[in-house]
């Protein structure tokens, strides 16, 4: 299968079934936490956001099935600019961050509200392709006076 991004090295660009393979694992790995009680997969799910937005997705356990067990098989996806997934990921990781520390502190109403909050909105993307955290970014962007403009894309062949 010819890429026409490499997924470790093109990390302006991103295949845009990548982000909504996360967003379904995040959903229904926040889902289960909340429906069983396991707070502290909160916290792990936190945990893998962050290191793979600070490591890279070769350390992004979601990132790497996707790349290397799903991608092969269906070919790689229409590609799009990176920043509004990362961002994305970011507020996932700091609301699921949050909802850890909330249970920690005995604030387990607050911690299984933020989890149901991650959980929806991650599989609400997956399904729909509607992605919450992007939305925000690029509002973010054009409040800020920099309107959101996509990365140049490789054309497809």
């Amino acid at each position: 299968m010819k890429r026409l991004a490499d997924p470790y090295r093109d990390l302006d660009v991103i295949d845009s079934r990548a982000p909504r393979f996360n967003q379904a694992t995040i959903g229904l790995l926040s889902a289960l936490a909340v429906a069983t009680g396991w707070w502290w997969l909160l916290g792990v799910l936190a945990a893998q956001l962050a290191v793979g937005l600070t490591l890279g997705r070769r350390f992004c356990l979601p990132c790497l099935a996707y790349f290397e067990l799903v991608q092969p098989r269906f070919g790689e996806g229409r590609l799009e600019d990176s920043r509004p997934p990362r961002f994305a990921n970011l507020v996932g990781a700091v609301f699921l961050t949050i909802a850890t520390a909330a249970h920690a502190a005995s604030l387990h109403t607050l911690g299984a509200i933020l989890g149901v909050l991650v959980a929806a909105l991650a599989l609400l993307a997956a399904a729909t392709g509607f992605c919450t955290g992007c939305e925000a970014y690029k509002l973010g962007r054009l409040l800020l006076g920099r309107p959101f403009v996509s990365c140049p894309l490789p054309p497809r062949p």
